[in-house]
């Protein structure tokens, strides 16, 4: 293990020191283990796997993935695993120096969103006009899965990490990975019919910029709050003027995101007078849906059913 910097060598080596002095009858791991970022990963990798591999997600239950901080002990279980999955270099920033500070010639690294197409977040400022998302970062929207074409190209990547790191099993994951991209296929077409028929194509959000993948691939309009860090702090004059926009544009729903506070978009939602339905990021999950075992899938499914609800969607 190469480590970077004094203490953090320090508490890696207690860390390690310390996991050697547990119990002597406790089994390693058997099987491929996978070490995944966010819940798509996670959730892609799993259904890959089979059970095949064991896969974890390094993200706490509940946890905003744009503030999140890794242990020293993430860098652990990053070390002792076969195969290290993470979504782009905008979305976690600290990845690429974990990878560096690790010597585990075992160990693929897989960028599962290098074959994703990606685009700049198209923010609006307090006076209505739009352009690159600023913040000190590049502009980059990280949030790539919510395009589920993209998101079977992460599919196909993180295949590739599994057949280079468990060749053997090649074959059991290649079938796992052909149903999921045909589910998302498939998940992708319920979404062009559903969304063809909705009375506003305004996709109003009262959060960080999260579904502009999705919007662009619908052909909705998308107004976020904020920027792309869920830590973005608009400005009283942008919330003025997303204001004025939800009363102009004849919306009766704006969109808040799930696992974050909704207090802002529900302050919007009063002054402009309309209602609040809820979107899901799939970041990641709470506690009570990853005990229920929820997957990217259902929250897909939740998530049309509301946007069909708050862009006043017809049935066919």
């Amino acid at each position: 293990m190469k480590c970077r910097g004094v203490i953090l060598c320090l508490v890696y080596c207690f860390l390690v020191f310390t996991a050697g002095c547990k119990k002597a009858d406790v089994k390693p791991a058997v099987g491929l283990q996978v070490v995944t970022t966010l819940f798509p990963l996670y959730d892609f990798a799993r259904t890959i796997a089979g059970d095949k591999a064991q896969v974890t997600m390094l993200l706490p239950p509940g946890v905003e993935p744009h503030t999140f901080e890794p242990k020293p002990e993430d860098m652990i279980r990053i070390s002792r695993a076969g195969l290290f999955i993470y979504t782009n270099k905008y979305m976690e920033p600290w990845a690429e120096k974990i990878i560096s500070g690790i010597d585990n010639r075992k160990l693929r690294v897989v960028n599962a969103g290098e074959r994703a197409t990606y685009h700049t977040a198209l923010h609006e400022d307090e006076h209505g006009h739009s352009g690159e998302e600023g913040h000190g970062r590049s502009g980059m929207d990280p949030h790539i899965w919510l395009d589920f074409t993209n998101a079977a190209q992460m599919v196909d990547t993180i295949l590739d990490g599994f057949i280079a790191a468990d060749p053997g099993n090649g074959g059991t994951y290649r079938q796992n990975a052909l149903a999921l991209k045909s589910h998302l296929a498939a998940l992708d077409e319920r979404y062009r019919s559903s969304l063809s028929t909705c009375i506003t194509r305004k996709l109003l959000h009262g959060g960080h910029y999260t579904f502009g993948y999705l919007a662009r691939r619908y052909n909705l309009e998308y107004h976020a709050l904020s920027g792309i860090s869920s830590d973005s702090e608009p400005s009283a004059e942008r919330m003025a003027s997303l204001v004025r926009g939800i009363r102009s544009s004849g919306t009766k729903f704006l969109f808040a995101e799930e696992l974050l506070s909704p207090r802002l978009t529900e302050t919007l939602a009063q002054e402009a007078g309309v209602g609040v339905v809820m979107l899901h990021g799939a970041h990641n999950l709470s506690r009570d849906d990853l005990a229920r075992q929820v997957t990217f899938f259902d929250l897909m499914e939740r998530n049309l059913e509301q946007l069909q609800k708050g862009l006043q969607c017809r049935e066919k």
